[in-house]
Order: structure tokens, then C-alpha cells, then sequence
């Protein structure tokens, strides 16, 4: 019986613990990314409000991105590397 119960977790689990990798690798880039904004936008004495209208963007966005709390798309990444004078690579670094 036991036999049976663990050859039915196992898929259940192998799903979860690919589910939590990929979130963690997210959650890893998401952090260098907003490590990498502040740190940028800080060098150059922009406010957020200043960061956002030299890179098009609204105040509250910057904000949650330097939180890590959203995953832009590479268009955004790209304006944000472009406002800082930096590679896009760079701010992923």
C-alpha cells in the first residue's frame, strides 16, 4: 500500500518542485533587477518620479519594480536601461 501511495506523490511532487524552482529563479532576477534599478537611478540623484518621466513610465511602476514586486516585459527593460544609459544586460547583472 505504501508502495502505491509514493509512486502517486512522486509526479505531484517532481510538479511542485519544478513549479518552486522556476518561481525562485524568478524571484532571483526580479531581486537583481530591482537591486540594479536603485542602484542606478541613486548614481545618477534621480528621484523615482524623475527616473519614471526620463524613462516614460508612471512613479508607482518604478516603485514596484525596485520592490521586485513586477515582472516587466523586455519593452520596459529596455526603456529603463535606455533612461539610465546602461545595456539592458547590465541592469540584469
Amino acid at each position: 500500500m505504501a508502495a502505491v501511495w509514493q509512486s502517486e506523490l512522486s509526479p505531484i511532487v517532481c510538479r511542485l518542485i519544478g513549479y518552486m524552482a522556476v518561481h525562485v529563479a524568478a524571484m532571483d532576477i526580479r531581486e537583481r533587477l530591482a537591486r540594479n534599478l536603485r542602484l542606478l537611478r541613486q548614481e545618477k540623484g534621480w528621484s523615482q518620479e524623475a527616473f519614471a518621466d526620463e524613462a516614460g513610465l508612471h512613479r508607482t511602476y518604478i516603485s514596484d519594480l525596485e520592490r521586485g514586486a513586477r515582472n516587466p516585459t523586455i519593452t520596459v527593460v529596455d526603456k529603463l536601461a535606455t533612461a539610465l544609459g546602461v545595456t539592458p544586460g547590465r541592469l540584469l547583472d
